[in-house]
């Protein structure tokens, strides 16, 4: 395995390796060692090349303060290595051993409510605690110095999954550390005072000791400020808790690669230190999990929407953690993958930038908290369809790799994304609207639907391999930002910017200027003059709290109907919309196309979508939010003349499709997500690699069948 060095994050960044990672993070500490040899030899014969271990095993590492023993996994990783397996070593920071938290209890998390954690579970230690890191980084160092020489160890995996099970801490530790954060950030009381708004409910702080952790409720609405800085803050900790590992491991052995497996996204800024410091980040991908959590439209849909949203982070990525069968915890199960779709799922993460995919995991737990969440083996050690799906996959990987590592994925459709600053900023004051990226999903839902290359893209990535870029209401839009996005639709490109963009600056405050400030107002033409809230369509009620909020104890639809029943309505093209969420009127420079006209209430007659010609592009301003009705009437409007079309037209449902691209090449993923055999049309020449077969015109695709045609 050869590692480069990474290139500067960006969406379009490929992987740094020479090889696909394909194989399964492995738990040898979990059975009998008279297991191993035929566990290497069957993970050897499906065709994986690569295990992930010890990121649990503190406590085996070192069971003594000081007291170091790694002659387990050293013998699991000669068994490996016999096979041709390789192994990437995880720093075991997520769960420190019994002995640490009982000799240092002040290493613990502090919840919100003051109650410090006990031992047990996972991410219990505040990543905070100076204590913490310093062993933090004694066991980096130990791990580090032992398998520097041994060459079927090729990398490492920080930690694990940072911040899922927790991501605040309200300790003394983490209080003392944020007053150090704040001093840094603005020097002098004075200027902190003004960036949280001092003056408001006397919140005005005398010196920096005085600064405590923002408490929901306690009793009323901590400033916005306040809580962003905090977040600021988390991330930036835990990039610093990170940055500890990565500076040992690369100091130790430059060859190896360091990444890390992200499963929630709380807290971390991809985009700066934390992402700075890998060669590439990870991210798990547990698609059932998603649709019993999010439900929005099908674990395919939600899918295709985590990958592409985190592949705006850092570009081409690895998957550490690929659902393989049903998974649990104690409290909460997912569906399970019928046969085949385990496969497919694995091939839409390929589609959509995974260079590198570990299926969770080798075998199933016995005991602990995760005993029905199943993995490529049964319990009873026998390999089933699960083992089969893998195999098969190893295969599809075997066939296409040499040209798949290098390219990238194409996007057509891309929406602003993988900004720390605006996820932040719009939980610090929601307003009741959607997040950025509860609006975005009706767009790239859409896109997804009918085939359309559709992705996220930071502002500050190369532009010019896209035809459209939407901004999702994002309430801190800076002037940073604004030559670059004019250039991109002077030559040519299509910008929608929505409703509420540049409302706040980077302290929370309302500007003095107009929305959407001076570069996109100019850029588009607009500005907004008025908004307000409206009852979304289906909806009764305009309230984001409950009644009882306001002293209002009956329900939402027993409230007078001046308070429940508030719609707007507007045009575009010929069609009449209902407006979700919030209204905007807009001023309109002369030289702007109005393409939507507010057609009732006091609204009427005014602009709500507009269109300015800017060199060979478009700049148009959307004043509300997005429905489904709203994104088709936009698709309408605008696709065309952006030169947006359909991966493949007349999009069969249940079919999903993406591209990757290199240099004159093309590999196009054709998925059926669902459990029948389908005809899909329109299909271009090519060979599909999965096959050897030639394609034209049709292809068949059997339940959860793929194909993966160089074009």
């Amino acid at each position: 395995m050869k590692r480069t060095p990474p290139t500067p994050l960006s969406v379009w960044r490929t992987l740094n390796l020479d090889d696909f990672l394909l194989g399964v993070p492995h738990y040898p500490e979990h059975v009998d060692e008279s297991y191993w040899a035929r566990d290497a030899e069957r993970m050897a014969a499906a065709g994986f090349n690569v295990v992930r271990m010890g990121e649990f095993a503190w406590h085996i590492f070192e069971p003594r303060e000081g007291v170091f023993d790694f002659s387990l996994f050293d013998r699991a990783i000669d068994v490996l290595a016999a096979e041709g397996i390789r192994t990437i070593f995880c720093t075991p920071t997520a769960t420190p051993p019994r002995w640490l938290t009982a000799a240092y209890p002040e290493v613990l998390r502090v919840d919100e409510n003051g109650r410090v954690a006990d031992h047990g579970s996972r991410q219990h230690a505040d990543t905070n605690s100076p204590v913490y890191r310093m062993h933090s980084r004694r066991i980096t160092e130990a791990l580090a110095n032992h398998y520097r020489d041994n060459p079927h160890v090729i990398g490492w995996q920080t930690d694990n999954e940072l911040n899922t099970t927790v991501s605040t801490s309200y300790s003394e530790a983490t209080a003392g550390a944020f007053r150090r954060y704040l001093q840094n950030r603005y020097e002098t009381i004075a200027a902190l005072n003004f960036a949280w708004g001092g003056h408001f409910w006397a919140t005005a702080y005398d010196h920096f000791d005085q600064i405590t952790l923002p408490r929901d409720s306690n009793p009323g609405f901590p400033s916005p400020g306040h809580i962003q800085d905090y977040h600021r803050f988390l991330a930036e900790a835990t990039a610093a808790f990170q940055h500890d590992q990565v500076e040992i491991l690369r100091r130790v052995n430059p060859d190896w690669f360091v990444f890390h497996n992200l499963g929630r996204l709380d807290d971390i800024d991809f985009r700066g230190q934390f992402g700075q410091d890998l060669d590439f980040l990870g991210f798990d991908i547990y698609p059932m999990l998603y649709d019993e959590m999010r439900r929005s439209g099908g674990h395919p849909a939600t899918q295709a929407l985590h990958l592409d949203l985190c592949r705006a982070y850092g570009g081409n990525f690895i998957v550490p953690e690929q659902a393989s069968g049903f998974g649990s915890q104690p409290g909460f199960s997912t569906m399970t993958p019928e046969p085949g779709e385990m496969r497919r799922m694995a091939l839409s993460s390929v589609a959509r930038g995974a260079d590198g995919l570990l299926f969770f995991r080798w075998r199933p737990a016995h005991f602990g908290a995760e005993i029905y969440w199943m993995g490529i083996i049964d319990h009873d050690d026998a390999p089933r369809r699960r083992y089969r799906e893998a195999a098969e996959f190893a295969a599809d990987i075997a066939k296409i790799k040499t040209e798949l590592l290098g390219t990238t994925v194409r996007m057509d459709v891309a929406i602003a994304g993988a900004d720390f600053d605006n996820q932040e900023a719009y939980k610090t004051y929601p307003i009741g609207m959607p997040s950025p990226v509860e609006d975005a999903m009706l767009l790239h839902r859409y896109c997804y639907s009918n085939g359309i290359a559709c992705g996220f893209i930071h502002p500050e990535d190369d532009l010019s391999r896209i035809k459209l870029l939407y901004v999702p209401h994002w309430v801190m839009w800076k002037p940073e930002w604004d030559k670059k996005v004019e250039a991109f639709v002077r030559d040519g490109g299509t910008l929608v910017v929505g409703a509420m963009t540049g409302t706040r600056d980077e302290n929370n405050h309302i500007p003095i200027v107009q929305a959407p400030g001076p570069g996109l107002s100019r850029l588009c033409g607009v500005r907004v003059e008025e908004f307000g809230r409206v009852a979304e369509p289906g909806a009764d009620g305009l309230f984001a709290l409950s009644p009882a909020s306001f002293g209002l104890h009956r329900p939402a639809d027993q409230l007078p109907a001046s308070s429940a029943k508030r719609r707007y309505r507007f045009t575009l093209g010929n069609q009449e919309h209902e407006a979700a969420h919030l209204y905007e009127l807009l001023e309109v420079d002369a030289d702007v196309e109005v393409l939507g006209r507010w057609s009732n209430r006091f609204a009427s007659g005014r602009a709500a979508i507009t269109s300015r010609k800017v060199g060979d592009g478009n700049a148009v301003y959307v004043g509300t939010y997005l429905t489904d009705s709203l994104t088709q009437g936009l698709a309408d409007q605008l696709f065309a003349s952006a030169g947006i079309e359909p991966l493949i037209s007349n999009l069969p449902a249940d079919v999903e499709v993406a591209m990757r691209e290199g240099e004159d090449l093309w590999l196009l993923f054709v998925l059926n997500t669902g459990a029948n055999t389908i005809e899909v049309p329109s299909i271009p020449t090519g060979i599909d690699m999965l096959t050897g077969k030639a394609v034209a015109g049709g292809l068949l695709l059997g339940p959860h069948g793929c194909a993966v045609i160089r074009c």
